[in-house]
């Protein structure tokens, strides 16, 4: 298994990974119906542009050549706090969670951030998803609850951060 830093080539693959694992982590969360309108090639053409896109990072794990799952952070719209980013997204295809590769792709993500000067990371998660527990796992302490509407429904949306990255590359070893 291999974490590096996503090319323009990886964007089918990352699509693969954002689709399938959408689908195995908001299933009872997120409205069917939306989840099964996830289209590849939709995801694919989104994947490509935010690769090409610098003010995104995203590493990707590979396995045997196979993409299994990806991070992305950068600095949200809404975070207009100096010395601070956000972790906007980590998936792993669910037959690869549980396995070390999320610690992997958080570590590194963290060192990039810390290389770009951000002592502060926040992250926004579902409150339903149970992944969350990984956040708190390595330090993310609870910020606040907002409400977002996905598909229709009103969804809370619990809002973490880090307040200090070098423990939390530490911890992620």
């Amino acid at each position: 298994m291999n974490i590096r830093k996503a090319k323009i080539s990886d964007a089918t693959g990352i699509a693969k990974v954002h689709v399938d694992s959408w689908r195995t982590t908001y299933k009872d969360i997120i409205p069917q119906s939306f989840l099964d309108g996830l289209s590849y090639e939709e995801r694919t053409k989104l994947w490509g542009n935010h690769i090409s896109d610098k003010t995104y990072t995203i590493y990707v794990a590979e396995n045997e050549g196979e993409i299994i799952g990806f991070v992305t952070g950068g600095k949200r719209e809404t975070n207009k706090e100096p010395g601070a980013s956000d972790l906007t997204s980590i998936y792993l295809l669910e037959e690869w969670q549980g396995k070390g590769v999320g610690k992997k792709l958080l570590n590194q993500m963290m060192i990039a951030f810390l290389q770009q000067g951000d002592q502060k990371v926040y992250v926004e998660v579902l409150a339903d998803n149970k992944t969350r527990q990984f956040y708190q796992y390595y330090g993310a302490e609870y910020v606040k609850t907002v409400q977002i509407k996905i598909a229709g429904k009103t969804l809370d949306e619990e809002i973490y951060v880090w307040n200090n990255v070098e423990q939390v590359i530490q911890s992620s070893k």
